[in-house]
């Protein structure tokens, strides 16, 4: 293993910011992954960690195949983590909307830029992502439809789903979709969890990673864990249930759960008298794809994602 320092800047109060990467094997560069990118991201930066540990033992024991070279970032803005902001504790910039980055303009594209330059060129790109929006998913991978999307390579992660959707606007300074751009094979993989770390979906990512590396012959041990025969959705066709009414939400179906058309998956509460003002019920029969997992909504806010039934 060989650690290198990405991007390193001054700080008044505290120790420089430093962004450290860690290199494993040697020859082509094959596989890069990214961590926390936002401060809140600490399930991301967990199996980050714990993908070095796997791959430092592993490159001891000479399980990396010759010839492959890999990049691990586990965090990219630890700034935010350390003081609990999401964004760039600065300014609230968000460094993932930076990319590809500029060398001399803000600093949040100042460190797009840097982590771009280390990352350039590699075969393969994950990027331990989070949703815009607080929630809990079913762990999954995803894709921009770019024209240079891989699902065939997507597959080989073994996780429930693959998931791939039309970039908006706003999504082309997103990691993932310059990632594409420059050729590399670019894969944003969402854990489950945000903002807390659970054991059975970072466990459950931890061996989708390692079994994708297995498969594309980057390292020579066996896949571990579940292996799944994704299932490939638009995310176009996710039914969408978004909040009637502001309140405390109550949530009685999580990530993952089967639901029956009808149910009352969620409720609403005043949060005055606490009366129930709103019942969310599930349109259809599905499987829900994204839970909203914090304690007050308000109107028309996103609720679930529901697999199988159409807006």
């Amino acid at each position: 293993m060989r650690i290198e320092t990405i991007f390193e800047m001054t700080s008044p109060y505290r120790d420089n910011f430093r962004i450290a990467g860690y290199h494993f094997g040697e020859g082509e560069k094959t596989l890069a992954i990214v961590g926390a990118m936002r401060g809140d991201e600490v399930q991301q930066q967990y199996i980050c960690s714990q993908i070095v540990n796997h791959l430092s033992a592993m490159e001891q024991r000479g399980e990396i195949t010759a010839g492959n070279s890999i990049l691990v970032i586990p965090s990219c803005n630890p700034f935010s983590m350390n003081v609990g902001r999401r964004f760039w504790a600065m300014d609230n910039t968000d460094i993932n909307r930076m990319f590809p980055g500029y060398d001399r303009g803000e600093t949040t594209q100042r460190i797009a830029t840097a982590i771009f330059s280390a990352i350039n060129g590699f075969r393969f790109g994950i990027q331990m992502a989070s949703y815009y929006v607080p929630g809990n998913f079913v762990p999954h991978v995803r894709m921009f439809s770019t024209g240079y999307e891989d699902i065939a390579t997507a597959k080989l992660f073994g996780m429930k789903y693959v998931t791939t959707c039309k970039p908006r606007p706003f999504d082309t300074t997103l990691l993932n979709y310059n990632w594409q751009l420059w050729n590399t094979k670019a894969f944003s993989v969402y854990a489950g969890h945000t903002n807390q770390i659970d054991n059975k979906t970072s466990i459950e990512t931890i061996d989708a990673i390692l079994r994708m590396m297995k498969r594309t012959g980057i390292i020579n041990r066996g896949a571990l864990g579940t292996v799944y025969e994704s299932e490939v959705i638009d995310e176009a066709d996710l039914l969408h249930i978004k909040a009637q009414h502001a309140g405390i939400f109550c949530r009685l179906a999580d990530a993952g759960s089967r639901i029956a058309q009808g149910e009352t998956i969620a409720q609403i509460i005043d949060p005055y008298n606490g009366q129930i003002i709103s019942n969310v019920e599930a349109p259809t029969d599905g499987i829900v794809f994204f839970a909203h997992n914090k304690p007050l909504v308000l109107q028309n806010a996103l609720l679930f994602m529901v697999q199988g039934g159409t807006e």
